[in-house]
């Protein structure tokens, strides 16, 4: 299996993400803070491969219409997961149609302020995350968000098919391609040599 190195917080169980999400459709910020926890970091993932150095703003976008919208969304945890990232896609989508349009000057680099609880660590799991998203990012854009929706985000065939407005034998064929390509990558193949040679 390919060496994805996508860790993150704890992720809430079904039951816990159930209980929020009838919460949130009801107002409850509470509510809606467990699922953009829980979720939020799976759909900054899926957006840097989609949207690139836009992905933060189009999450938000992405979370800013679900909240809008989730009085009216009907369904389960994995629906809404399904239904979220196509949010998601849809902006991000709507994001690169905006930056083809237009050209932006780079801003600034603002300081953040200090560094978080264990700044190495988070600095390590961050350069491993971004290290894999690059990789994936380069392989064609059907198969690296079939890869990242399967694989990063943990949505089903179906879902990811509706997500993408593909059929899903479709999903599975691009998968598969996208975790081939990635399996035969010699940047990968020498990465995953090193992981097993410590």
């Amino acid at each position: 299996m390919l060496p994805l190195c996508f860790g993150g917080p704890y992720l809430p169980t079904d039951d816990e993400l159930a209980d929020a999400l009838a919460s949130a459709r009801v107002g409850d910020e509470r509510g809606f803070a467990v699922l953009w926890r829980a979720l939020n970091p799976a759909v900054l993932r899926y957006l840097r491969v989609v949207a690139g150095d836009a992905a933060e703003d189009v999450a938000s976008e992405t979370w800013l219409q679900a909240a809008r919208d989730l009085d009216r969304f009907d369904g389960d945890p994995a629906a809404f997961r399904g239904w979220l990232f196509r949010i998601a896609r849809h902006r991000g989508i709507d994001e690169l149609r905006r930056a083809g349009r237009r050209r932006e000057d780079p801003a600034e680099t603002i300081d953040a302020g200090p560094p978080g609880r264990d700044a190495a660590a988070e600095m390590i799991e961050g350069a491993e995350t971004s290290w894999a998203l690059s990789r994936i990012a380069e392989l064609p854009i059907d198969q690296a968000e079939a890869v990242m929706l399967r694989v990063a985000a943990g949505l089903d065939v179906a879902t990811t098919a509706r997500v993408l407005g593909k059929r899903p034998g479709a999903v599975r064929i691009a998968t598969m391609r996208g975790l081939r390509r990635l399996a035969a990558d010699e940047q990968v193949r020498a990465r995953r040599h090193a992981i097993e040679e410590v």
